[in-house]
């Protein structure tokens, strides 16, 4: 497995920059190689500066966004009004501001029971992506990570960890995190397998998770973001100089 490509910008702003050209250009490539271009998107605040960024110009008239079709990673199991959600902060950011037909859009359906939302999840990104491959592939992931080192809703110590067959799962949550509410989330089987995943990480409070990330011998357990090693992808890394601070300091 290839190394992860790390980019160190000076701030949230440059960081949404760069991850607009990246997921621009990663959608020019799909969808002329295969005529779409599948995205998972993330929650999270730095995911949302992208998709603010992605929402105005030049960067919403050089996606041709009737051929791109939206997943997302995890979900709350809020119903999709709820400010909780991440459908609705995709909605409100990005999906309601570009020309993206609604039928292009797969939520996670959070005000189903968690497993039912799960395996609803899991069979609609098997039907759909699997008409292209045996082993269902994202084009293009998108992740942010938490202090604790977890990354969509795969937490550390829990059991969707350790799931190797299914591609999405329900999970509750640790007692620390907030809102206390169960998640659905895409498994490693379904991250590991993606064409390209993109981390967006900022803010000085993930620079020792970070390092501990990135740096470092393997652990006996390996944070969840660690675990995140693509078989046949490009997997990148992008940080604002606070997130990076501990790469660069070597503390």
């Amino acid at each position: 497995m290839k190394q992860p490509e790390i980019v160190i910008l000076p701030d949230p702003v440059a960081l949404a920059e760069a991850a607009g050209r990246r997921f621009v250009a990663a959608a020019a490539e799909a969808i002329a190689a295969c005529g779409q271009f599948n995205v998972a998107l993330a929650g999270g605040s730095t995911p949302a500066g992208l998709y603010r960024r992605l929402a105005q110009r030049p960067y919403v008239e050089q996606v041709d966004w009737p051929r791109v079709f939206v997943y997302f990673g995890d979900e709350r199991c809020v119903p999709a009004d709820h400010p909780d959600s991440n459908y609705r902060m995709a909605r409100e950011t990005l999906l309601d501001h570009v020309p993206l037909p609604p039928a292009n859009v797969f939520r996670i359906v959070g005000e189903l029971p968690p497993h039912e939302a799960a395996d609803l999840y899991a069979h609609i990104v098997r039907a759909d992506l699997g008409r292209y491959s045996f082993r269902p592939r994202f084009d293009l992931i998108l992740l942010g990570m938490g202090d604790d080192g977890h990354t969509a809703s795969l937490f550390p110590g829990t059991v969707g960890l350790t799931e190797r067959w299914r591609l999405a799962v329900s999970t509750e949550v640790p007692a620390y995190v907030r809102p206390a509410v169960a998640r659905v989330t895409l498994t490693l089987r379904a991250l590991n397998a993606a064409a390209r995943v993109m981390f967006l990480v900022a803010g000085a409070a993930k620079a020792e998770t970070v390092r501990a990330v990135l740096t470092g011998p393997e652990p006996a357990e390996p944070l969840p973001a660690r675990r995140v090693r693509l078989r046949n992808g490009r997997l990148v890394w992008l940080l604002d100089e606070a997130a990076a601070a501990g790469l660069r300091s070597g503390t």
